[in-house]
């Protein structure tokens, strides 16, 4: 890089944190912590220090000596240079960009958290005090047609996970951040993911809010449904929405996986990528053991978040494999059962609903499994092109 150069930063929000500041883009998705001198150095280069300049000031003032010009091209890798050849792939376009902050801005008040404190304390007690009112397993099958079962748990299911990530969207495009809800995967299932990263910079409230707003909405639904349920007797929609809403509650807890108790922990342990750090920590132990060399990648962190890293890479390798596990010993053979179920019923040369059932099972199973492989190619996809060309050019 050119000593007389003057580097042209694109928009940037920073947050301190700790003895480090939080560095990124209000509009995109990458983030990285850097130290005071880090955040010096992107202070004097914004004011229109050149290069030279930037690194004579800091060694002048903190005496560090920063090669700035290796750090302006890790701030270019990162998006974060606004010149041509020097930025990242562009984020892409927000979620319903023409909500606004100002429509969504009391999605953050305090005082919002009182009333569904209190829808959710009733339906708790309309359950303790009326136990008849609670769903079971069995209300989920209210129709001897599979498609209509199927249409009706795929409707309940879709509309109560766009309300969950619209929670997410709204709290935090209250807070400035964009925010895109888009499909992924995680294991063996399909998710629907609100990015907002750009919540790193806002106040821990603010960010432990985003976290906990879906939740917030999962458990308000699951109680409306109780509390009608108690109301007016049961009823298989009500009684889908609360058993679907309580098992949206209880996948966010499997926390081997990003869900949103996940990055409740990884925030309030500290943690900068917790998922990340202890799958690397998890791939240098089977080095280990396979006897190869492997540094710890550990070893540069605090002394707290290394120990918050080793414990959620135990519950991380032990979630995964109870995870998998109950993927090909339970969900393998039942999905299998229903398709082998379907086929037979494709035959059925007597009843033609019976066949047009078989047929809408088949393929909404076989879409399922499509958009499934998808979106995990699509996150998963380069990685593994990188791989095979690595191999093959060996």
């Amino acid at each position: 890089m050119a000593e007389a150069t003057v580097v042209r930063l694109r928009e940037l929000a920073f947050r301190q944190d700790g003895s480090q500041w939080i560095v990124g883009r209000p509009d995109g998705d990458e983030f990285v912590a850097v130290p005071y001198e880090g955040m010096r150095a992107i202070e004097l280069l914004s004011a229109g220090a050149t290069v030279e300049e930037a690194e004579r000031r800091l060694r002048a003032e903190t005496g560090a000596d920063l090669d700035v010009g290796d750090f302006v091209r890790a701030l270019g890798e990162l998006g974060f240079l606004n010149e041509p050849g020097g930025t990242a792939a562009p984020a892409g376009p927000p979620t319903l960009p023409r909500l606004r902050p100002r429509h969504v801005r009391w999605t953050l008040h305090p005082l919002l958290h009182l009333p569904v404190a209190g829808l959710v304390a009733a339906g708790i007690t309309a359950a303790v005090v009326r136990p008849e009112t609670l769903p079971g397993w069995r209300d989920l099958l209210w129709s001897e047609r599979g498609t209509l079962v199927l249409a009706s748990q795929i409707a309940v299911g879709w509309g109560l996970i766009f309300l969950h990530e619209m929670a997410h969207l709204s709290t935090a495009r209250a807070a400035g951040v964009p925010g895109r809800i888009r499909l992924g995967t995680r294991l063996q299932f399909l998710a629907v993911q609100t990015e907002v990263s750009g919540v790193w910079l806002a106040g821990r409230r603010v960010r432990l809010t985003v976290y906990l707003a879906g939740m917030a909405t999962d458990a308000a639904a699951c109680a409306a449904a109780l509390l009608l349920t108690a109301a007016v007797g049961r009823h298989p929609a009500l009684s889908m929405v609360a058993l679907t809403s309580l098992g949206m509650l209880a996948r966010q807890f499997l926390v081997f996986m990003r869900t949103d108790v996940y990055f409740l922990l990884q925030d309030l342990s500290g943690c900068r990528n917790m998922y990340g750090d202890a799958s690397a920590y998890v791939r240098h132990l089977a080095l280990r053991l396979l006897r190869r060399p492997s540094p710890d990648p550990l070893a540069r962190l605090p002394r707290k978040e290394r120990r918050a890293l080793r414990a959620y890479a135990l519950l991380l390798v032990a979630g995964t494999a109870a995870c998998l596990g109950v993927a090909f010993a339970v969900t393998a053979p039942a999905t299998l059962t229903l398709l082998d179920r379907a086929v037979r019923g494709l035959a059925d040369p007597v009843d033609p609903v019976a066949r047009l059932d078989a047929a809408a099972v088949l393929l909404s199973a076989v879409a399922f499994q499509a958009i499934w492989a998808r979106a995990w190619w699509r996150r998963h996809g380069p990685r593994v092109r990188r791989a095979l060309r690595t191999r093959l050019g060996r």
